[in-house]
């Protein structure tokens, strides 16, 4: 199994550390900035030991170290800083990863990608659109990003075990992300049984909000740690065939009555990449927000160019 991973920032370097502790594969970690992708393999290398996994890594600005990758994941980009929305990041991107997509095209036409670039629904469409992949094999990250948080936040209000948790998260990774409160478990019973709508509404209101709050409070960065695990997650299911539900940004067909965008819902994740979308029974007020979070890939959608 080989996995590359383009951007040695923050979220680069933790996924490829996530990564090295789950699967013994070889790691290509690829960086623009000189010597900073090297530096960075030969730390992570040193804690194979440790980590007890037979994990090569190499970390390079050459990208034609990607060639042949089973998995390739893009978290290069400009990060998100304080007031700046994911649409003004749109532009800014759009050139990184377009370039980079077709790099991936000449070197690895048979890869698997995950997108965890922001603004993510609209670069993991620019990214299908670019490599004129099949569908099931380009995938953005984000909502497995969300539905850990709101996990997160209900365990704490429950104080419950975090492994007792089911969260429930479709639309986009941003403000139009729609918790599904109805779906939702924790402690196999359902959450509304548990805590009441003001309750549920303010986590929900917290999760849609996390992303904004980690960056305003630090003032600069934005999050890494949770991104690398839930990247890290979604590699391990496809590497590993687990056949998982997992929700990410995926290309729509006509699901949910949508077409042409990228969008998250709950997937079943394998070695093909995403083997199944599955269709939830919405409620029409459900249904409108999805509605709505498309609206709103649409129009990030016109603002990019490759």
């Amino acid at each position: 199994m080989k996995i590359s991973v383009i951007g040695s920032g923050n979220v680069g370097g933790l996924t490829v550390m996530q990564l090295s502790s789950f699967l013994a594969a070889e790691i290509i970690l690829i960086d623009i900035a000189p010597g900073l992708a090297y530096a960075k393999s030969l730390d992570l290398s040193d804690a194979r030991f440790i980590l007890k996994k037979n994990s090569r890594i190499r970390g390079s600005t050459d990208i034609n170290l990607i060639a042949d990758s089973d998995i390739v994941i893009i978290t290069a980009g400009i990060s998100r800083g304080p007031g700046m929305s994911r649409e003004d990041l749109g532009q800014k991107n759009s050139q990184i990863v377009g370039g980079l997509s077709r790099e991936i095209k000449r070197l690895c036409p048979q890869a698997i990608i995950i997108v965890v670039t922001n603004p993510l629904d609209a670069m993991t469409y620019l990214v299908l659109k670019v490599t004129g992949f099949a569908p099931s094999r380009v995938l953005g990250m984000g909502l497995s990003l969300d539905a850990s948080r709101l996990a997160n936040l209900i365990a704490e209000e429950l104080n419950t075990s975090i492994e007792e948790i089911e969260p429930c998260v479709i639309g986009s990774h941003g403000k139009e992300m729609s918790p599904l409160s109805r779906f939702i478990k924790a402690n196999g019973k359902p959450l509304q049984a548990q805590l009441n709508r003001e309750k549920i509404k303010a986590i929900i209101e917290k999760t849609v909000n996390r992303g904004s709050e980690i960056v305003a409070s630090s003032g600069s960065n934005s999050a890494y740690f949770a991104p690398a695990a839930a990247i890290a997650e979604l590699a391990k299911a496809i590497a590993n065939d687990e056949k998982r539900i997992l929700p990410v940004s995926v290309y729509l067909s006509g699901e949910y009555g949508i077409k042409g965008l990228c969008l998250g819902l709950p997937c079943r994740l394998g070695k093909k990449g995403v083997e199944e979308i599955i269709e939830l029974a919405l409620d029409a007020e459900e249904r409108a927000a999805l509605l709505n979070a498309a609206e709103s890939v649409k129009k990030q959608n016109s603002l990019i160019t490759a």
